[in-house]
């Protein structure tokens, strides 16, 4: 039963609701990319579907439009699939419980998707209405943006005419993005000895932090919880001994840790001066966050165990001690411009293999010499640590184009709709037109979006009324695109 159908735009939330119903994580997009197909197809509109399942969709213009230059939207068909720690939502078959709360649409429990599902759902309100005035759209969907950008990575450009490309993929309605970060994923493995042992284990949960996307929220300084569960267990091994039997943490390079996982033998005597360390830690971190971090919990089980398989005490060691020196977070503001971030780098996951303990950074940088820099840094670490580590989806930065025939349209668009200024930005998160750039450097590139908080995170909500100025917005400049 649909549940948007009051809402405005109401051929934007149709489409978004339609796509919601639809699984459509990283690496499951397979059903989303043939729903668009069909859309296609039921229209009469010329559709590409590539062996990766990008799909490339061609409107004519409308009647005073045929022969103006084709201007490209673009945006990508997957989404972050993150949920709360008790939701038994499946993201491989169920679709998204929707529903609307102060002015914002949410997901039950869940990530939206609104991160990019807005960018599909206003391109086929586009295409699916008969009395908006628009040059010929050539529509770009773009699988697994979140993994690394590798659907851009993969498409065909050379099937588009056009020059102007509007990517749909911000989420600051105040802003107009013309330029953003590069960025690189690192893979660190530290090798572990494991042996069998009897004793009291202590199971510790770090969880309800406010996580978020690692590069529109990482200058926020929010709590990771890889590195929190590090910094807790270092500090108690300055005090007592134990071994690890296993540690693991969040879920996606790209997001910060909301929750991790470790679990430590200890001598039955030291236990109850373990967990009393433990319920200090929690109260530094409330009283360090001061109240920015709301949902912060520590919980703790304990139980006598007979056989567990633990790391070595070396091991223990030089995991606990890996883990802590790891760099994280916020490296480098902008020397250029005032209060943007130029550097950062995201701990996202901490995860058990055969072999060792395996860790995962996303390394982000608008200077490619830091983004070489920090990446240094964390392979002196890893290999100070007697660790090994491998590099994977790098993609460039979108430098800033001085000249530009869109960005002037787009800005004289926004000062009839809204009445001001935009602001122009380069941001932080990585966006397609980076890659794009690198394949068709003629092409003239600017992004918007409406407002979408939190994403990333099952925070993650779409703001109704400002989605619907970024439709009137996103037709106007269609409109003046003559």
């Amino acid at each position: 039963m649909a549940v948007l159908n009051e809402l405005e735009p109401k051929e934007v939330f149709r489409f978004f609701e339609e796509i919601s119903a639809i699984p459509r994580g990283s690496r499951d997009t397979k059903r989303i990319s043939d729903y668009l197909v069909a859309f296609a197809k039921e229209r009469d509109l010329k559709v590409i579907q590539d062996e990766v399942n990008n799909v490339i969709i061609f409107q004519p213009g409308t009647p005073g439009y045929e022969e103006s230059e084709p201007v490209i939207l673009q945006g990508h068909m997957d989404m972050v699939c993150e949920k709360t720690s008790d939701s038994t939502h499946d993201f491989k078959n169920d679709g998204l419980e929707l529903y609307v709360e102060d002015g914002f649409l949410k997901a039950k429990d869940t990530t939206l998707g609104g991160d990019d599902g807005v960018a599909v759902a206003m391109a086929l309100a586009l295409m699916d209405s008969e009395d908006i005035p628009h040059p010929p759209i050539e529509a770009v969907f773009t699988v697994d943006e979140e993994l690394g950008m590798e659907g851009a990575e993969a498409i065909d450009l050379s099937v588009l005419k056009g020059k102007k490309l509007i990517n749909l993929d911000s989420e600051e309605e105040k802003t107009l993005t013309v330029g953003c970060a590069g960025g690189v994923r690192y893979q660190g493995l530290i090798p572990v000895e494991k042996k069998t042992a009897s004793g009291e284990v202590i199971k510790i949960t770090i969880q309800g932090l406010l996580g978020g996307h690692s590069g529109e929220e990482i200058h926020r300084q929010r709590g990771n919880a890889n590195k929190m569960m590090a910094r807790l267990l270092y500090h108690i091994a300055g005090e007592k001994n134990y071994r690890l039997s296993e540690i693991y943490g969040g879920s996606k390079d790209n997001v910060i840790a909301m929750e991790a996982h470790a679990s430590i033998l200890a001598e039955p005597e030291d236990c109850e001066e373990i967990l009393a360390m433990i319920r200090d830690m929690e109260s530094i971190w409330n009283a360090e966050f001061m109240g920015e971090e709301p949902g912060l919990t520590v919980k703790t089980e304990t139980e006598k165990v007979e056989n567990i398989v633990v790391f070595s005490k070396d091991t223990t060691q030089k995991v606990v001690g890996y883990l802590t020196a790891c760099p994280n977070g916020l490296k480098e503001y902008s020397r250029k411009v005032a209060g943007a971030t130029e550097t950062s780098l995201n701990l996202g996951v901490v995860s058990m293999k055969e072999n060792g303990v395996e860790v995962a950074f996303l390394i982000r940088s608008a200077v490619d010499s830091r983004k070489q820099q920090v990446l240094e840094e964390v392979e002196a670490v890893t290999k100070a640590f007697g660790g090994s580590g491998s590099l994977s989806s790098e993609y460039q930065a979108w430098q800033y184009k001085p000249q530009s025939e869109l960005r002037p349209v787009m800005v004289e668009a926004y000062k009839e709709v809204y009445g001001k200024e935009p602001e122009i930005c380069i941001i932080h998160g990585g966006l397609e037109c980076g890659i794009f750039l690198g394949k068709r450097p003629d092409l003239d590139c600017v992004s918007c979006g409406p407002d979408v908080l939190d994403i990333h995170s099952y925070n993650e909500r779409l703001d109704i009324a400002s989605t619907q100025r970024s439709w009137e917005f996103l037709k106007l400049v269609l409109k003046n695109c003559k």
